[in-house]
């Protein structure tokens, strides 16, 4: 069980550290991408830069000044524009010949010899070597020739590309740096650094890498030496087969070199072999195409030649790239031109079933809601049928109750002999005009019964001045009219018998209420049948 779970933890710690590592690495080539694509203004920078060390210069300085001057323009040259640097270290040549000063004709010669080899001017770069007595050299400049050798060496190693004499270059270079390391102090920066390039030619890359992570540490973002230790230690990872820190310190270098306009740019076109051994063509082709840029832009035909080995490979593999692009593109247009057609028979006949189910739905929500009036109406048929016929049930009783009353009452007179008084009580209407009222007063009980708020959305219909208010619940003829309507008694006829006016009265009454509507006269009945209906909600079913 612990052994699963130590297995299991480390897969996690190795999973987890290549996804850190992934993700570290494609935001450094995003900001390597940005980087390339502002070149121009890294150009613009450095120019300005030699321009105003240019501005130094003039006819009234001494030889000597202008010599140093000279120096820091070759220096901003050096890697920038092969041809300038050249012709500025001609003229700090001819100025060291008037000054007769060996050292600075030394030192002008292996800058020159330098700058040669970067271009792949190897015979030349060697001529110039060998015309400086090396045994006449002070110390400081021994060691500058030691290094432009190793450098002239590591060129041509590249350059040939040979096994046959990669061997005699390596030796040769191997010995320059142990006599260079002769004139170095131990312990110091320059003797470190040589140590470690030294370790690494012997194969003992550990060692060598351990060193240049530690020189590299130290170095200040931004700076050429920044970028040559980045550039080392990309190479030391190469040997030792760790491909993932290898990318990591290639693209630092190539940000920096492209950061510092640096046009002798070893980085950019390692880099670009490193991704297009990747699978990252599209990458691999921009920056091969930015090297060459380079390149041409240096005047260097050693580093030419480099990126003539390559870059047919990869623009090859991405035209090829493109071109299959191209055909899946034609493929996929294809593909979806017939997924459209498809797509549109399917939208058509879908079209077709959503109008003949929309059609359905308006049908059935139609019947919903006409059914769902129907059991409105039922249900107020249902409460008005139950509540009248509760009252008018309780009323013929009393009018039963009265009749017999009467009945007995007129019999008694009549055999009493009591015909005047029988005839007085029949002539009399107190009676029946009371019955009426008191038939009205149960009726408009009843009504407030089911229409508890007749009186107030009947005034909403009407003109704020023109409202009823009643001090009882009592309803006045006008009122009483309309609530015979709210009852569903449309008929003239029996509103006229039942409130015992006639029809022309009742008409009058009715164009009276209109005439103070705020609705159409023609709507204003049916807005009366709506006062206190039951939502549709709750009549539906």
């Amino acid at each position: 069980m612990k052994k699963t779970l130590l297995i299991l933890l480390c897969i996690i710690y190795n999973t987890t550290g290549y996804i850190y590592s992934k993700n570290e690495i494609d935001s450094l080539l995003r900001v390597l991408d940005k980087t390339i694509s502002e070149r121009p203004t890294y150009m613009k920078e450095k120019i300005l830069r030699i321009e105003r060390l240019k501005l130094k210069l003039n006819n009234s300085l001494p030889l000597n000044k202008t010599f140093s001057i000279n120096e820091d323009i070759i220096a901003e040259y050096e890697s920038f524009a092969c041809d300038s640097a050249i012709a500025y270290i001609d003229k700090n040549i001819e100025i060291a010949k008037k000054l007769n000063n060996k050292d600075f004709l030394s030192q002008s010669k292996l800058k020159l010899s330098f700058v040669l080899s970067l271009s792949g001017s190897f015979t030349q770069a060697l001529e110039e070597l060998n015309s400086i007595d090396y045994k006449e050299l002070p110390t400081h400049l021994k060691s500058m020739y030691c290094w432009t050798y190793i450098r002239y060496y590591e060129n041509l190693i590249k350059y040939t590309d040979d096994p046959q004499y990669e061997k005699k270059y390596q030796t040769e270079k191997m010995h320059y740096r142990d006599t260079v390391m002769s004139y170095l102090g131990v312990g110091t920066d320059m003797y470190v650094k040589e140590e470690a390039f030294k370790l690494q030619d012997e194969g003992r890359y550990n060692e060598a890498q351990q060193i240049l992570s530690d020189i590299f540490s130290k170095q200040e973002l931004r700076t050429h030496n920044y970028a040559m230790s980045a550039m080392s230690l990309a190479l030391v990872n190469k040997y030792l087969k760790n491909s993932e820190l290898e990318e990591k310190y290639l693209i630092l270098a190539a940000i920096t070199d492209t950061q510092l306009a640096v046009k002798e740019n070893e980085a950019l076109l390692a880099l670009a072999i490193n991704l297009y051994n990747k699978g990252d063509v599209n990458r691999a082709y921009n920056y091969i195409r930015a090297a060459l840029d380079d390149a041409n832009f240096y005047n260097s035909r050693f580093r030419n030649t480099m990126i003539a080995r390559v870059q047919p490979i990869i623009e090859d593999t991405y035209l090829n790239k493109i071109e299959q692009q191209k055909k899946n593109l034609k493929a996929y247009a294809v593909i979806i031109s017939l997924f459209v057609i498809v797509l549109a028979i399917a939208l058509f006949f879908i079209y077709k079933q959503i109008k003949i189910v929309s059609r359905a739905r308006k049908n059935l929500k139609a019947m919903n809601e006409k059914l769902a009036s129907i059991n409105q109406k039922l249900d107020e048929a249902s409460l008005i049928k139950e509540k009248y016929i509760g009252y008018f049930m309780n009323q013929c009783a009393v009018y039963i109750d009265k009749l017999d009353d009467y009945r007995k009452n007129v019999n008694r007179k009549i055999k009493a002999g009591q015909i005047d008084e029988l005839y007085n009580m029949t002539a009399s209407t107190r009676s029946f005009e009371k019955d009426v009222e008191e038939l009205y007063t149960t009726f408009d009980k009843a009504f407030f019964k089911i229409y508890p708020n007749f009186v107030e959305e009947f005034n909403a219909l009407l003109r704020k001045e023109e409202r009823y208010k009643l001090e009882k619940e009592q309803l006045n003829t006008e009122l009483r009219i309309f609530a015979l309507i709210r009852l569903g008694i449309t008929d003239v006829n029996q509103i006229a018998v039942f409130l015992r006016y006639s029809i022309q009265t009742i008409y009058n009454y009715k164009s009276k209420i209109k005439g103070k509507a705020i609705v159409e006269s023609e709507s204003f009945e049916e807005e009366v049948k709506k006062i206190g209906a039951f939502s549709l909600k709750e009549g539906s079913i």
